[in-house]
């Protein structure tokens, strides 16, 4: 892996002749956790969709792992905000889907296999044989995220994955997560326009402007982890500073408008 995981250069992207971004540049390193921010319609699920070859851009360069990102999608997960489960398959055969599509010529055992572990890790172990419906939404994007790390990625794309949720269930999978990641050491480029979700989840923030989007600051946490944001001034002021961003911007582009 390239001490790079994602790079974006000047990246030029117009969707149906409105313009999304205009030289838009960023990256993600390497064993990263990192979240873009930015108010709704700003460009951060098409970034992903971008990384994942799933969009060309009009001009610039992104890289995936140093490569075109229509070399490098069998590196990638998706997790969105809509668990997107089968629901004539149980979670074991769900979390195995991703598998069964990308690697045609693995056995079925192995798939079961490898999805199973990841539903263990995910506290699902009993629930294996449930189908969709008699999960909750939380243990339904549990499934989710545990089709992606059956994949064995080295980059994981969230987009907005625990927005439906109710706040309880939103802070247990954060906390889920982050004890995920901190064990497999994998890269994560997770979406939100939530700023409290970004300041308990990153390594580094990067806060985007309504688009034609725009990197206006990138912010990085040290803090230890599990973050306490009430507790921790420098947390606290992020946010007032990740705030007053989106109020300013917002502004600007009132003036802009009128």
């Amino acid at each position: 892996m390239t001490e790079l995981a994602i790079a974006f250069d000047r990246v030029r992207l117009h969707l149906g002749g409105v313009p999304i971004y205009d030289a838009l540049s960023f990256d993600v390193r390497a064993g990263e956790f990192v979240c873009l921010l930015g108010p709704s319609g700003c460009g951060k699920s098409t970034a992903l969709r971008v990384i994942g070859d799933l969009l060309p851009v009009q001009d610039g360069e992104v890289l995936v792992e140093g490569r075109n990102p229509s070399a490098a999608w069998d590196r990638l997960a998706f997790v969105f905000q809509s668990p997107r489960l089968l629901p004539w398959k149980d979670a074991l055969d769900n979390a195995a889907f991703g598998l069964e599509m990308r690697i045609s010529d693995m056995s079925p055992t192995e798939r079961r296999t490898r999805a199973k572990w990841q539903l263990e890790r995910m506290g699902l172990g009993s629930d294996i044989h449930k189908m969709p419906i008699m999960l909750s939404g939380g243990e339904r994007q549990r499934v989710a995220i545990a089709r992606a790390l059956a994949l064995d990625p080295d980059i994981i794309l969230m987009d907005e994955p625990f927005s439906a949720l109710d706040p309880n269930t939103r802070q247990r999978l954060r906390q889920q997560l982050v004890d995920l990641w901190q064990e497999t050491g994998r890269t994560i480029l997770f979406v939100t326009h939530d700023v409290d979700e970004a300041l308990y989840l990153a390594d580094r923030v990067i806060v985007l402007s309504p688009k034609p989007a725009r990197v206006v600051r990138v912010i990085p946490l040290s803090a230890a982890r599990p973050r306490d944001i009430e507790a921790d001034e420098n947390l606290r002021q992020a946010r007032r500073d990740m705030l007053q961003l989106f109020d300013t911007t917002a502004t600007q582009l009132q003036e802009d408008v009128q």
